[in-house]
């Protein structure tokens, strides 16, 4: 099933990509259900922080009325940067399952390699390269059609 949920993902990425931004996509779910979707929307809210994890976040904490999302599983087609893997954290999200590492961005196996510091409060469960091909070439070719 997290492959079906990763393609969800991957769909919310392409419309990001449809609308000009940077194709990331997440969906979280919660007793095997979609209960947040989102793309990244830097660009259109001018928001530096509006990445896609940031965003469904914020919307399943809205849905469930809670700042803790414990019994919640995060699906991203990227590897989360430092902003979104703390916002996992302080979640406590239960799973996380990403498609394409980010050598350069990304924070979970790369990077700061955030859930293995010390000052970690709270690590997911984390599994990668779910979808990793298809969010790679998304990412690929949104990157090469804008040089």
């Amino acid at each position: 099933m997290p492959q079906s949920f990763m393609n969800d993902a991957l769909a919310e990425a392409a419309s990001a990509r449809d609308a000009a931004e940077v194709p990331v996509g997440c969906v979280i779910v919660r007793d095997g259900a979609v209960i947040a979707r989102a793309g990244n929307r830097t660009l259109r809210d001018h928001d530096p922080t509006a990445h896609a994890e940031m965003l469904a976040i914020r919307q399943a904490a809205a849905v469930l009325g809670s700042e803790r999302l414990t019994d919640c599983d995060l699906h991203v087609t990227l590897e989360p940067c430092a902003m979104c893997a703390a916002a996992i954290s302080f979640a406590r999200i239960r799973r996380l399952y990403y498609g394409a590492a980010d050598p350069k961005g990304g924070a979970v196996e790369n990077g700061v390699r955030f859930f293995s510091a010390g000052t970690c409060h709270h690590r997911p469960e984390v599994y990668d390269g779910l979808g990793a091909s298809e969010a790679a070439a998304l990412l690929r070719e949104f990157f090469q059609a804008r040089r």
